[in-house]
């Protein structure tokens, strides 16, 4: 009699590319998290492509909240958000491949003016124009130094902006908090001082009404005196406190899939110069993403990704499209998902640890995700 033996059909693993999921409704929770602390308008801002996490996907959420303005980096960042149907007020402030005058009339988006020779050429790049006045914000040097028109020139500038009214329409002025972070409002009334001397000098240079703003996220956050007219709320929209004094939302979710896993006796080098070695019989599972993945390469021994709700460890060295990680116990199954970071707590890290783990701030976690991740809204 012969026995005919039967092989279990294959299961064949699916894979996923590596992704970053934007959340909106964590912006929009977000968003409501400042409109609590403050009466001024809201600008959410949008730079560097919504933080990494897409610019229009961003934009709506937080309008859809409450925000009234947008601010962007350049002015052709702003093509972007009308080409997709948005149209609250928006201003690029850093500009730094220059200005186009007409486009920015057409896409009627607000420009940031820092210097007085900056308004010199806006000015004269508008003058041959027929289609309208730009729209300028003239930005005080504050205390960043890092761009802003410094008190001792003020005079100069509305001088300036004086002969140039008909090519120009100044309508805000605006400054930076170089200490807000602190999250000390003693700290910051040096610069509330001198945005209240640039405004009172504009209105007496006849120009007016004005749109008044110096606060980000953290001057949004923890001192009053700095709202003004408008805030400017960036890191925050994506769940960054840089004063670290109020818990927000998470707007973001990397994931990636195991594409390999092993058992590995004690003794084992792992990764480029076999700089962790097991010390035990170890599972390992690869995880298809490393630092051209913004996967940050300079790690603080605790480095872990979740899978399947459990933390596990990096070891070795970041590659540049691999990490590998310890699974303890379990044996995970090629294709499985990894959480990079999340905003869900418990196992998955967030990007505030991974910020500590790499030595830096959150906000280039991120920013740092390449540009072969693909990206989702969850």
């Amino acid at each position: 009699m012969s026995t005919t033996l039967t092989t279990p059909p294959l299961t064949l693993s699916r894979m996923h590319a590596p992704t970053l999921h934007t959340i909106p409704a964590a912006v929009a929770a977000n968003i409501e998290r400042m409109r609590s602390a403050t009466d001024a308008r809201i600008m959410a801002v949008v730079k560097a492509d919504g933080y990494g996490l897409g610019a229009v996907t961003v934009a709506r959420a937080a309008i859809d909240a409450g925000a009234e303005w947008l601010g962007v980096t350049d002015a052709e960042d702003a093509a972007e958000l009308r080409r997709a149907g948005i149209e609250v007020p928006i201003l690029a402030w850093l500009n730094p491949s220059g200005v186009d005058a007409a486009r920015a009339i057409a896409d009627r988006v607000d420009i940031a003016v820092g210097s007085v020779e900056e308004l010199r050429q806006l000015i004269a790049d508008a003058a041959p124009l027929a289609a309208g006045r730009v729209r300028v914000h003239l930005h005080m040097d504050t205390g960043m130094t890092r761009g802003g028109v410094p008190l001792a020139d003020w005079a100069e500038l509305l001088q300036v902006a004086r002969t140039g009214r008909g090519c120009v329409e100044v309508v805000g002025v605006m400054g930076h908090l170089p200490r807000a972070d602190d999250a000390d409002p003693a700290l910051n009334a040096p610069a509330v001082l001198r945005m209240r001397q640039a405004r009172d000098a504009v209105l007496r240079a006849g120009f007016g009404p004005l749109l008044v703003h110096l606060a980000a996220t953290s001057g949004t956050l923890t001192d009053a005196a700095t709202h003004f007219d408008l805030v400017r709320v960036g890191a925050g929209l994506v769940g960054i406190d840089p004063s670290e004094t109020v818990s927000l939302h998470g707007a973001a979710r990397l994931t990636a899939s195991v594409v390999h896993s092993s058992v590995v006796p004690a003794g084992t080098a792992v990764g480029y110069s076999g700089a962790f070695v097991t010390e035990r019989t170890s599972r390992l599972s690869v995880i298809g993403v490393g630092y051209a993945d913004g996967i940050p390469r300079e790690l603080l021994a605790g480095a872990s990704v979740a899978i399947d709700g459990t933390r596990c460890p990096i070891v070795g060295r970041v590659s540049m499209d691999q990490i590998v990680v310890d699974t303890g116990d379990a044996i995970v199954p090629r294709g499985a998902t990894a959480v990079v970071f999340g905003p869900e707590g418990g196992a998955v890290p967030s990007v505030q640890e991974w910020a500590r783990w790499a030595g830096s701030i959150p906000h280039t976690i991120v920013t740092g995700v390449g540009a072969r991740v693909e990206r989702a809204i969850a």
